[in-house]
């Protein structure tokens, strides 16, 4: 359908209105935003280097704006679409296009256009073909005399299939229960009135089977108040077929209400009109709006979801590095031993072994001597254990090690999520990194590196596959793909990264980079040698200008040619610091010194700004960036907890006070790692002695805090705890 330009422009300003209105952002920055996203710029980039045309819109904002912009750009084709499928029908009035046109939502052109589909065969189509059409029509113009037999009787035709009188009826009734199932009004209103007054009940289909949905096998919720976690749940158990789930909604007041739409009081034919809406009820909308509801629950619990486990991936990959140290990586196992691999500071690995510490093997004191070893041969401070198979046996056995040679070396030990490390190990890329590796010894180097630098290698993982999600497996895939891949973008672009020690997988996460530029710049550092200058990546094959100035501002030159190439700053701003530096009368070379931090401090931007013609905020991050070069913001966060002694289950009693990390945080509390093989869990009622409206509101994947144990069942394995203050 071809659009002229007035109508193209109407539509584009229809589109930044609802947006402006909808985020509560001003028209114009929205406008400026749109048009900065589709010249191709990415969100971290306009986020942190176009602050003054967007008027300072931060990243989640833009990334609302993104969102939405896709949606209301999808929902005005399927508009177009439908407008011109109408009208080809020869059915489209001056009416029901603007009603099209103005419809904020996808559902709402659907129920427009649902009674202009192309159905399958209907009892209506039939009676259509069978002429009963004029029948329905008299029927619903609500005749006040005659005889509804007598006007039936009209219509018998033995050649169209109409035997009687009743058969006659019979068809017209059918089609009058479609007209009012393709009503968008009524959908509308049914749907609403479901939503609201619904009762959601779940019983067993084998009440006699165990399973984790016991709790759901005679269970009702009104629909309004299910919390998202059990909608997942429910859906689950449903698909597992264990459990039989129906919505129900008392249908008194919904025959009322479509009656006040079709049926007059003085009508010859309001029997029979009643009985039509209670049939078009019972078999044509109950079921799709039923579905319709349930789906948009669905929806909805998997946003949740998704929002969550983004939230908690987020948190993950920005948890502080552990740098200069040497790091004794151990995936632990029972029958195939525990695989070992030191890595140096850097992350270059330097020994691989394995031991058999635990049962069956229990190779004990043939381990402590690899183990004492490789201590000894490369000065390793700290033992990072995976918190898979074997981990507690694993830990008691590191934990008797280290007290043996207290006294000797300053020697600690962490255990680690293992999350994906599997996943990682089997990889094309681990296979690539290690081809002379089998996968469990690829898999210690990856639990030694998650410590050295949490996100350098958890983005080498799907990040689906990092553990720190709630029915991750139970959502839409592609939407939580698409939505923890800007998270992952976001934490590396926050972050910053080295242009000379990054692999692939991180390039590729780095504004404007793509997977095939990021192989392309690894590809020039293994041929050139080390980046000395960020201008260097414009030789990189096909990293044209616009991906330069993409991602230049994000890319990390430590020791290179010029300081500022370690520093957020971009390129396009290096004349503004050259102009500033000479305003301080200080060299470049300066950059990081006491002097210049001192003088720096003492600057007012908004009178700086207008001297050196930029903008207030872009001076501001200038002005941040000098005052503390290659800033790492991960390092303000506190450190991982170390231990050098295990503590078991059987060691914790009710009111015991520890520290402990959060691993993870779900709608109905945080598990928390105290030290022992499973996390304990603080309920959402337990975290805080104010209301807690969700669990994120006060804890965050990677936080240390302060608990105590409430209970522990010894039988289940399961601690729980509280992070109340006892009295």
């Amino acid at each position: 359908m071809e659009l002229s330009e007035e109508q193209t422009a109407g539509i584009r300003e229809r589109i930044l209105k609802q947006l402006a209105g909808e985020l509560g952002i001003a028209h114009g920055r929205v406008k400026t935003a749109v048009g900065l996203l589709d010249e191709g710029n990415t969100v971290p980039f306009i986020a942190r280097y176009r602050k003054e045309m967007t008027g300072e819109l931060d990243e989640t904002q833009l990334r609302d704006i993104e969102e939405r912009l896709q949606y209301l750009r999808n929902l005005e084709d399927r508009k177009l679409e439908v407008i011109r499928l109408i009208d080809e029908q020869g059915k489209l009035s001056e009416e029901l296009r603007g009603a099209i046109e103005l419809s904020t939502k996808l559902q709402e052109v659907e129920d427009l256009y649902r009674p202009y589909r192309q159905k399958r065969k209907t009892r209506a189509s039939v009676a259509k073909e069978k002429g009963l059409e004029p029948l329905a029509e008299w029927m619903l113009s609500q005749p006040r005399r005659g005889s509804l037999q007598d006007e039936a009787a009209k219509y018998i035709n033995a050649e169209k299939g109409v035997g009687s009188a009743e058969e006659a009826v019979q068809g017209a009734m059918d089609i009058i229960a479609e007209q009012i199932a393709d009503d968008a009004k009524v959908r509308a209103w049914v749907r609403r009135h479901t939503h609201d007054h619904g009762v959601l009940h779940t019983a067993a289909k084998d009440a006699s089977v165990e399973s984790v949905y016991e709790m759901y096998y005679a269970y009702q919720e009104p629909v309004k108040r299910l919390p998202p976690h059990r909608v997942l749940a429910i859906n689950r158990g449903e698909r597992e077929e264990v459990l039989k789930v129906s919505l129900e909604v008392d249908p008194a007041r919904i025959h009322e209400y479509i009656a006040k739409q079709y049926v007059r009081p003085e009508s010859v034919v309001r029997g029979e009109l009643l009985a039509v809406v209670e049939d078009s009820y019972k078999r044509l909308i109950a079921p799709s709006i039923e579905r319709e509801v349930r789906g948009e629950l669905t929806e909805k619990a998997e946003e949740h979801a998704i929002q969550i486990f983004a939230e908690n991936l987020r948190n993950l990959l920005l948890q502080p590095p552990v740098k200069g140290k040497v790091v004794l990586g151990v995936d632990p196992a029972y029958r195939t031993g525990c695989k070992l691999a030191v890595i140096d500071p850097t992350g270059k690995m330097l020994e691989i072994a394995v031991t058999y510490p635990t049962p069956p093997n229990n190779k004990v004191e043939e381990a402590k001597a690899k183990f004492k070893a490789l201590i000894a041969k490369y000065g390793v401070e700290l033992i990072v254990i995976g918190n898979g198979t074997a981990s507690r046996e694993t830990e008691q056995f590191v934990a008797a090690l280290i007290a043996e040679l207290k006294g000797q070396r300053s020697l600690q030990y962490l255990i680690v999520s293992e999350a994906g490390a599997s996943v990682y190990s089997a990889s094309k890329l681990a296979q690539q990194e290690f081809p002379e590796l089998d996968v469990a010894e690829r898999s210690a180097i990856s639990i030694a590196r998650r410590l050295q630098d949490p996100l350098a290698e958890l983005v080498k993982i799907e990040p689906k596959a990092v553990g720190v999600g709630q029915y991750q497996h139970d959502v839409a895939q592609k939407r939580l793909e698409e939505s923890l891949k800007v998270v992952v973008e976001s934490a590396v672009n926050h972050v910053g990264v080295d242009l000379n020690t990054a692999s692939p997988s991180l390039l590729s996460y780095v504004s404007g980079v793509n997977a095939t530029t990021a192989k392309n710049i690894v590809k020039y550092r293994e041929e050139n040698g080390e980046f000395v200058d960020r201008k260097q990546l414009q030789k990189v094959p096909r990293l044209g200008a616009k991906t330069f100035e993409q991602c230049v501002g994000f890319l990390r030159i430590p020791g290179g040619r010029n300081p500022l190439d370690n520093t957020p700053i971009h390129p396009e701003s290096y004349d503004v610091v050259d102009k500033l530096f000479r305003e301080l009368r200080l060299e470049l070379s300066q950059l990081g010194s006491a002097e210049l931090k001192e003088k720096l401090g003492r600057l007012e931007p908004e009178e700086l700004a207008v001297k050196l013609n930029v903008g207030v905020p872009t001076l501001r991050d200038i002005l941040d960036s000098l005052q503390r070069p290659g800033r790492d913001p991960r390092e303000e966060l506190e450190a991982p907890i170390f231990r050098s002694d295990v503590l078991q289950l059987e060691d914790l009693k009710p009111g015991m006070e520890l520290k402990g990390t959060v691993r993870n945080v779900i709608d109905f509390g945080a598990f928390v790692d105290i030290g022992i093989k499973n996390d304990g869990l603080v309920h959402i009622s337990q975290l805080s002695d104010k209301f807690v409206k969700h669990p994120m509101d006060v804890v965050s994947v990677g936080d240390t805090v302060t608990v105590w144990v409430l209970g522990v069942d010894e039988k289940k394995g399961r601690v729980s705890l509280t992070m109340k203050k006892p009295k």
